[in-house]
């Protein structure tokens, strides 16, 4: 593996964003990117230089984890956002997946099992808790349309196969040589055009075409 992945904290439990955090640091694929104890100052953090991932908590005071989720994708945020909550109810996993969450963990994951999931959900797979992964199907009649992958331009396709291969705007900047910035605005033009609220969804649906 290449640079590590960076995390960002959001949890509003000191003392467990403080044992996430170290778990993050214990794996030296992962790099701690920040922390922070609410949405607000989340959304404050990603503002300038984003994560590779976002690990969010759902239940906070003030500005939810689903706020803050809708927040950050409506601010153009790429990066992966997996959600970690004690909730395992139907309508939070179905409501927050479909806001375009790259993931839903669950609390009690075991710690390895967690750095686990992150990694895959690096690669561009959707992480989920075997506990609510049944709530999926809730899912799957949501978009099959995929005239959107015929409208694309060159480069933006070029730029889909490379999300799809799970690679992060970093990655691709440095596969065709041009800025991080530039392979962002690419990046939301291609959610826009595929009507997709993250790049997970896009490339699951381009993968299933």
């Amino acid at each position: 593996m290449g640079k590590p992945y960076s995390v960002l904290v959001v949890d509003d439990h000191p003392l467990l964003r403080r044992g996430i955090c170290q778990l993050i640091t214990s794996d030296s694929d992962f790099l701690l990117f920040g922390e922070t104890g609410t949405g607000l100052e989340a959304l404050t953090a990603v503002a300038d230089d984003e994560p590779d991932i976002i690990l969010l908590d759902l239940n906070m005071k003030g500005m939810s984890g689903l706020d803050t989720l809708n927040a950050m994708r409506q601010e153009g945020v790429t990066a992966r956002i997996v959600i970690l909550t004690v909730s395992d109810a139907k309508q939070d996993v179905v409501r927050l997946l479909r806001a375009g969450a790259d993931g839903y963990l669950l609390k009690d994951t075991e710690p390895d099992l967690l750095l686990e999931q992150l990694k895959k959900a690096m690669l561009g797979h959707r992480v989920i808790s075997n506990e609510v992964e049944a709530y999926l199907y809730e899912l799957k009649n949501a978009t099959d349309d995929n005239t959107w992958i015929e409208n694309l331009t060159p480069r933006e396709l070029q730029i889909l196969q490379e999300l799809a291969e799970g690679k992060s705007n970093r990655m691709i900047s440095e596969d065709l040589h041009i800025s991080e910035g530039t392979v962002k605005v690419h990046v939301k033009n291609l959610l826009r055009k595929a009507n997709a609220k993250s790049r997970t969804e896009m490339a699951v649906r381009y993968l299933n075409q």
